[in-house]
């Protein structure tokens, strides 16, 4: 199996209060997901669902993300998560806070039937 990339999305997801780098996470997928409206697939003689979707979530604390639950954002495909070091946390005034900024790349790769 050969893997094609065919589109490469980026996104950023905030959680303001909480510390939770899951859902800052899941809000980057779904700002990179939601920049455009994939229909090419179908001049492949491939649908949606054939799609590997691999994610990059950048955060200051990688191990506080929930892979599964950021990968349950996508609508289509099957989806491999990697969390990595990135993103930022900006402490609150009183330091018993942070809001957290994930980043994530989302990369649509296609197998060439090769």
């Amino acid at each position: 199996m050969a893997l094609v990339r065919c589109v490469t999305e980026m996104g950023m997801g905030v959680d303001v209060h909480g510390r939770d780098y899951t859902t800052a996470a899941q809000r980057a997928v779904f700002d990179a997901i939601h920049h455009s409206s994939l229909g090419f697939q179908r001049m492949l003689g491939k649908t949606a669902d054939d799609m590997r979707v691999d994610v990059t979530i950048g955060v200051p604390n990688p191990g506080a993300v929930d892979k599964d639950a950021v990968l349950s954002v996508l609508p289509h495909g099957t989806g491999h998560c990697e969390a990595v070091a990135g993103g930022l946390e900006v402490p609150n005034e009183r330091g018993d806070d942070a809001l957290v900024i994930a980043n994530a790349v989302v990369i649509v790769s296609f197998d060439d039937g090769s």
